[in-house]
């Protein structure tokens, strides 16, 4: 069955994961009718995808009030995923360090096409702290740890929202403006902060992350309340720390800024 661009996508299975995304990314339990909508399918179509998933332990279904949510399987699932990553093997050690230093939360972030996705987290021991977000996505564009992935991943990117074209573009607020906030973060040498990206009253700072060919492969993140998080701690203390640890883990993947140039 043909789907998109690929001959060997079958639909049911793409929206099987569709409905684990919807799922994931949802705040609390959520109903059929809610679900359906979301994924683009009848009522009928998704009850019978998320009971299969169900008898698979991957989604529960509260029988009371008829709501899903993700199983107790999906999380062991992923825990095996990240378990056997690279990336959290070898960048995790180096953020426990950084939320002991801090005590703020620090994450580790991939891009997903044009998301940013929160990979792994070390929590702080603050009362008062952000909601988690390992494993939601977010627009690149909203966040610093996005800006900074795409800002060094190619100059391509940066060029194609200058043009001012339209298509894809149209879901950037200011192509322009964040075209000449990616030049920035480019010439600074892969650091961007931002302030209220992932919240209201919530500051970031993020710092790039490469391999042994000088590409890009993450970001390491730390975030807190703006009260904490003021413009003089994130430049003299949170840039500082975090641009040496982001080396420690670039190091550790072979990265070497001599060898790339």
């Amino acid at each position: 069955m043909k789907v998109g661009n690929s001959i060997y996508t079958v639909q049911i299975v793409t929206k099987a994961f569709e409905l684990l995304e919807l799922l994931s990314a949802h705040q609390g339990p959520a109903d059929l009718p809610h679900l359906a909508a979301k994924a683009g399918m009848t009522r009928n179509k998704a009850f019978r995808i998320l009971m299969t998933l169900c008898e698979k332990g991957l989604i529960e279904r509260d029988e009371v009030t008829g709501c899903y949510e993700l199983g107790y399987s999906s999380v062991s699932l992923a825990q095996k995923m990240l378990k056997h990553s690279s990336v959290i093997n070898l960048a995790h050690p180096v953020m426990e360090n950084l939320a002991r230093r801090h005590d703020e939360a620090v994450y580790m972030t991939v891009i997903k096409g044009d998301d940013v996705l929160f990979l792994d987290m070390v929590d702080c021991e603050q009362q008062i702290k952000a909601v988690p977000l390992v494993g939601r996505k977010f627009p690149f564009f909203t966040n610093a740890s996005g800006k900074v992935i795409k800002a060094l991943e190619s100059r391509e990117l940066i060029e194609w929202l200058s043009s001012k074209k339209q298509g894809k573009a149209k879901k950037v607020p200011d192509p322009e403006k964040l075209a000449s906030e990616l030049l920035v973060i480019r010439a600074n040498g892969g650091v961007a902060t931002d302030c209220n990206g992932l919240g209201d009253g919530i500051n970031s700072v993020a710092v790039a992350i490469k391999d042994y060919a000088g590409k890009v492969i993450g970001a390491i993140t730390l975030l807190a309340p703006s009260f904490r998080m003021v413009q003089e701690r994130m430049e003299n203390e949170i840039v500082p720390s975090l641009t040496e640890a982001a080396a420690l883990i670039s190091q550790k993947f072979g990265y070497t800024p001599c060898a790339t140039g």
